[in-house]
């Protein structure tokens, strides 16, 4: 098992600069591109797989690149959708205990050790994220982007959430214990929209950009 980070000798903050310098220098050639996320452990063939590789392919249709974590599941599912419309495919990948190798159909690929830079390069290069469902780690990176832009320490981009069927008890749950009693505000719910279809993930990111 890895050494825990808070550990680590204070010169590793070098090794968090590379990081950063080396994300900065090969995404910033990448042109506009939309991040997605979900669980590594949807498999090939199921229906939400099949549909974030639908996705993929219609963003880069849109003039996208796709940027994923890198791994399997709904991240190989996106990254494999970019591929076969011909569009930029970029893994960013987190080194982790139970190693995790990129999946076959990233073009680009990093690997980090921080998950903290990681994050900044998904929000930095992202236009927009796109949310399937999945685990702790989608979920982490849903409410680090609401948290953000609810802030306001970062601008508002597109957030969006695929499946109601999978997100509809977590808005009821936000109406109910967060906005019911103010621990939130009513806007706060229009920072992200909920979608079932491929077509309607562009159409948002799309629409977002219309308007702006």
């Amino acid at each position: 098992m890895g050494r825990d980070f808070r550990e680590e000798d204070t010169w590793r903050v070098f090794r968090i600069m590379a990081e950063f310098v080396e994300g900065f220098e090969e995404l910033s050639k990448l042109g506009p591109a939309v991040t997605i996320f979900g669980s590594s452990r949807v498999k090939p063939g199921s229906h939400i797989y099949e549909m974030a590789r639908e996705t993929a392919k219609l963003l880069v249709g849109a003039g996208y690149a796709i940027i994923t974590g890198g791994g399997p599941g709904i991240m190989e599912a996106a990254n494999r959708g970019a591929c076969e419309a011909g569009g930029g495919s970029v893994g960013l990948n987190i080194e982790l205990p139970t190693e995790q190798k990129l999946n076959p159909y990233v073009k680009k690929g990093l690997s980090f050790r921080y998950f903290f830079a990681r994050k900044v390069m998904f929000i930095k290069y992202g236009r927009a994220f796109v949310i399937f469902p999945g685990g702790f780690g989608t979920l982490d990176e849903f409410f680090e982007a609401v948290t953000l832009i609810q802030t306001r320490r970062i601008g508002r981009f597109p957030v969006v959430l695929f499946g109601s069927e999978y997100w509809g008890s977590l808005l009821s749950w936000m109406r109910e214990e967060l906005l019911g009693p103010g621990y939130i505000s009513p806007e706060d719910l229009e920072i992200f929209r909920i979608v079932d279809s491929p077509q309607d993930v562009v159409d948002s990111v799309e629409g977002f950009y219309r308007e702006i």
